[in-house]
């Protein structure tokens, strides 16, 4: 009688957790093309590319319904690259995002590697996450819109939506034992969607960002004087900021639906922040100090042609004020792009920017354009141009 007692109160409590509704979903994009850039490093070259208009990526996601209207949830995504099989974002094993949390009629709170408000917010509001890609981004991404960067231990609130209106923020904690302010991140967030209209304005501040924000799993991203990094590394329009202090974006945006045309617009103000810290990156030989300013222009209009052809075009003006005196940088570029569905997973699209450079970037060199995500070229001037396909599933 004992046996069966026992295993009656077994059934019990298993049948009370299978009651449960929960479900996990697999899902993931595969994004591949071929790309023309005719000034890489004064050469033309020609390759295949991976995760441009999204990233290529692998993901699941799930949820657990706890009753009262509370869930917990889940998210676990890596990126990768579909020609060599490589894991993106530094090879971190999931590097776009991992993180667990609840949501409730109010609102959801999440923990782990997450992305920023600005990103929440501002960037759904520019022509590189509509329809562009990394390409058509802002040069170097410095503001953060096409999400080149994710935070790390971060605690992140998103609201219900009220009447349209939703909010946000997210605190990321440094975790280096006697300095709660050292590699720390906080951003906070609003948007606003009515009919035709959409409206985004977002904040975010990082302290020690070639460390904390730019590097993978919280490393070092970058040096310089010719040795190669991340962001920092790599892009002569911002490769000499690795030893800002902190990073400081604020960013708007908005669009609005006329018909099937939408016109929208996106400004973001980014200043790289008591240069020469040494204790967050490498200095210059010859030494960097003060603040670098970098303001950035956005006009996008997409046409949806068909409901299987989407046309847009862009243009982006990017202007950085120096640090040291030195002469500010401008870089002029403009985008267009085609994208053809042939089913609702699957879809072929095109890009091209061009960018114009002029006046002296940040290593004090006669500026070079540099579109984002490519080798930069050798003179003031670079087109690349993109044909590729992409599925969901």
């Amino acid at each position: 009688m004992k046996k069966y007692a026992i295993a009656g109160v077994f059934l019990g409590m298993t049948s009370g957790i299978a009651l449960a509704q929960s479900s996990v979903t697999l899902y993931g994009i595969l994004d591949e093309g071929f790309n023309f850039n005719n000034n890489a490093d004064g050469h033309r070259q020609y390759y295949l590319a991976s995760g441009v208009l999204q990233g290529s990526r692998f993901g699941l996601r799930g949820t657990e319904n706890l009753g009262g209207g509370l869930n917990a949830i889940f998210v676990i995504e890596n990126g990768y690259d579909l020609n060599t099989g490589k894991l993106g974002q530094g090879g971190l094993m999931f590097g776009r995002q991992a993180y667990v949390g609840l949501s409730s009629p109010y609102g959801t709170t999440t923990l782990g590697r997450q992305y920023d408000s600005v990103v929440d917010y501002v960037g759904p509001l520019g022509a590189a996450e509509q329809w562009g890609g990394t390409y058509v981004a802002h040069p170097s991404d410095t503001d953060n819109l096409n999400n080149t960067n994710r935070t790390n231990n971060a605690i992140k609130f998103t609201s219900a939506k009220y009447g349209g209106f939703q909010f946000g923020g997210t605190y990321t904690l440094g975790g280096v034992a006697g300095s709660v302010s050292r590699n720390q991140i906080w951003s906070l967030g609003a948007g606003y969607s009515s009919g035709p209209l959409q409206l985004g304005a977002g904040y975010l501040n990082v302290r020690n960002p070639n460390t904390s924000f730019y590097g993978a799993g919280g490393t070092v991203a970058a040096t310089v004087n010719g040795v190669p990094g991340s962001n920092f590394g790599v892009s002569p329009i911002i490769s000499a900021y690795s030893s800002a202090h902190t990073e400081q974006v604020i960013a708007v945006g908005g669009a609005y639906a006329i018909g099937a045309a939408t016109i929208g617009a996106v400004y973001s103000n980014v200043k790289f922040m008591s240069l020469g810290d040494r204790t967050s990156g490498p200095v210059p030989t010859g030494g960097i100090s003060g603040t670098a300013t970098f303001n950035n222009a956005e006009l996008n209009f997409k046409y949806q042609v068909t409901p299987a052809l989407l046309a847009g075009a862009s243009y982006v003006y990017t202007r950085n004020s120096g640090a040291n005196g030195m002469e500010s940088a401008t870089y002029n570029q403009g985008s267009i792009g085609l994208d053809y569905f042939l089913s609702k997973r699957t879809d072929i699209y095109a890009t091209g920017t061009f960018q114009k450079a002029s006046g002296t970037d940040s290593t004090g060199k006669a500026a070079v354009a540099s579109i984002n995500g490519v080798t930069p070229s050798v003179s003031d001037r670079q087109v690349v141009v993109r044909v590729a396909m992409r599925h969901k599933f």
